[in-house]
């Protein structure tokens, strides 16, 4: 027996709140359901705030999506000093798939510590039931977003590199 995870999904309990709850919205349903579902997480994928729209450039796009998508991760700290995350993301409207993938985990990384949003399990896309009802191809984008905003999380978490 190995020390490293088996495949399939963690559980409820492993995973931040918020990411917790989207996959047990998810699988709660039937495929056909979950599709909506997702549609209504792309409507709900907010604008960019405006330094961002502004600055485009400053974004970091997911090539690995069929859609254009773009990310940014702040790491800021909040009252009590600790750093927390916070996802920014943009599709275009008529990509919802692609845009329901950056809803969710955008919402599912806001608000969490650094360290919360690094630990969440690479294959958190394929537990959250839309394998069977998305191409891989698609799962294979929401995991490099998902690892993308991890990279970002953890660079901006160490903070400029010392000459």
């Amino acid at each position: 027996m190995s020390d490293s995870p088996a495949s399939g999904a963690l559980p409820a309990a492993a995973l931040p709140a918020a990411l917790a709850e989207i996959r047990q919205d998810f699988l709660d349903l039937g495929v056909k359901d979950r599709l909506q579902l997702l549609l209504e997480f792309a409507n709900e994928l907010p604008e960019l705030p405006e330094r961002y729209a502004e600055h485009p450039d400053l974004l970091e796009q997911v090539v690995e999506c069929q859609s254009p998508v773009f990310i940014f991760a702040e790491v800021t700290p909040d009252e009590a000093g600790v750093d927390r995350v916070h996802l920014y993301a943009t599709a275009p409207r008529e990509a919802p798939t692609t845009r329901g993938f950056a809803s969710i985990v955008a919402q599912g990384l806001d608000g969490l510590t650094v360290d919360e949003a690094l630990a969440v399990p690479a294959d958190y896309p394929q537990t959250i039931g839309l394998v069977e009802a998305v191409s891989p191809l698609r799962i294979r984008g929401m995991t490099a977003l998902l690892g993308r905003a991890k990279r970002q999380i953890g660079e901006k978490a160490q903070g400029p590199a010392q000459a």
